[in-house]
């Protein structure tokens, strides 16, 4: 879990002033793009169904648009802080850039938590975070989408809120919606293929076939599902999972060394992504601590959960084997941990690059809604393959040809875009 001292946003910071050294940013654009452009806090009311008020924090962090309107999740968490969000903004400005589509960055949040609250309240906490933010929200300004325990359901009540006070309909002003309801097909499925898509090209790379590979895997919510499961038909062996067990209060690694099933786990997985364990060991699953997964003799680790999960101490722990680290989560390696890989000449697909097929999905939902016009799966994936795939030969040849780590490759291909576009529009 998150260390109490961990601050998302001074590593988000540190990662950028790395990349602004290598790129000699002047002093005023490495300013610029150190803060955010605009912070939104506030406080959201909500009548609970016992009849007692309850007072929500709310945020909204539009790190920089200079490229485009603002894009980026809303999570609900009981731990969110202003500083996670500010982190996680930077990051969605660099992962727009690094794929290079027009969007700027932008993150959202609520401190509470799903589990303890009624599908009614949840409603009320979503349309009480467009009251306090309507004016500074739009298709054309700042889109929102689903993170960690929203989903589409609270984007259709978010977006239901918006056209009420707006009194028009606005289908581009939110990802991640129903689909039938202005969705996209293929949306759940994006990030999670699109880590697997960058995993495929860095093995073509190594000229190492999927299935000659094996993988351990943090989190087993959407993004790691559908890693797992697209990993499979790879033809890759996946012997791990790790998840928050909320029974418990605590995580578990699900291990099965002849290989998981990914049809066999999501048929006793919650809605969060916790697995039930007395099913899982009735399925022959070993129940180990949550953090094991790391320690697995595995080429590829996926760490697809939270941040400030690769450290300075448990990067230790990681097999001489792994080859290759996908980050799914966003922000799982602290700067320390990164050394070390480097160092070993371990093969990092950072988070703002192997995590980008879910915002660059959220962008071809926004276009299909904004004209009304709306493409098959099958073309929506093909799509998301052709931009993760190029944004991954972008890094990779830029990495070899300067010598560079694929964090810092990446870095610099993100940065140097969004600065550019500053100048350009003469900010800086």
């Amino acid at each position: 879990m998150k260390s109490d001292s961990f601050n998302p946003f001074a590593m988000a910071q540190q990662q950028f002033d790395k990349a602004a050294e290598f790129l000699n940013l002047d002093s005023g654009t490495r300013e610029l793009l150190r803060w955010p452009l605009r912070e939104y806090q506030f406080s959201i009311p909500v009548r609970m169904d016992d009849g007692k008020t309850k007072i929500f924090r709310g945020f909204r962090v539009q790190h920089n648009d200079a490229r485009g309107p603002s894009k980026g999740g809303i999570r609900f968490h009981p731990q969110e802080t202003v500083d996670t969000v500010r982190a996680l903004s930077m990051w969605m400005t660099w992962k727009c850039s690094v794929v290079n589509i027009p969007l700027g960055g932008g993150k959202g949040g609520v401190i509470c938590d799903p589990h303890n609250l009624s599908q009614h309240e949840q409603q009320q906490i979503c349309r009480g975070w467009i009251r306090q933010l309507w004016r500074n929200v739009g298709p054309l300004a700042d889109v929102p989408a689903p993170d960690v325990m929203t989903n589409a359901q609270h984007m259709l009540w978010m977006l239901d809120e918006y056209e009420a006070i707006v009194g028009e309909k606005s289908p581009g002003l939110i990802t991640g919606k129903p689909v039938g309801m202005g969705g996209s097909l293929g949306r759940t499925e994006a990030t999670g293929y699109g880590v697997m898509y960058t995993v495929r090209e860095a093995l073509k790379l190594m000229n190492v076939k999927p299935e000659n590979t094996t993988a351990a895997f943090q989190g087993f919510g959407n993004v790691s599902q559908y890693a797992l499961q697209l990993y499979q038909r790879m033809g890759g062996h996946a012997i791990c999972v790790s998840c928050w067990d909320q029974k418990d209060q605590t995580s578990y690694t699900y291990r099965k060394m002849s290989g998981i099933s990914f049809d066999e786990l999501m048929s006793i997985v919650d809605r969060f992504g916790g697995i039930d364990k007395t099913k899982a060991k009735d399925l022959g699953y070993e129940i180990l601590p949550g953090g094991a997964w790391i320690e697995q003799d595995v080429d590829i680790l996926v760490p697809a959960a939270i941040e400030n999960q690769v450290t300075a101490e448990t990067v230790q722990k990681i097999s001489k084997k792994v080859r290759i680290v996908a980050e799914g989560a966003n922000g799982p390696t602290t700067p320390e941990a990164d050394k070390v890989f480097e160092d070993r000449g371990v093969f990092m697909i950072p988070d703002f690059l192997a995590n980008a097929g879910g915002v660059t999905c959220s962008y071809f939902e926004q276009v299909q809604s904004n004209m009304n016009y709306f493409w098959e799966k099958d073309e929506v994936l093909g799509k998301l393959d052709i931009k993760m795939t190029s944004a991954f030969s972008d890094v990779s040849d830029l990495a070899k040809k300067k010598k560079l780590y694929m964090r810092d490759a990446a870095y610099m291909i993100a940065v140097s875009r969004v600065a550019q576009a500053c100048r350009d529009r003469g900010w800086v």
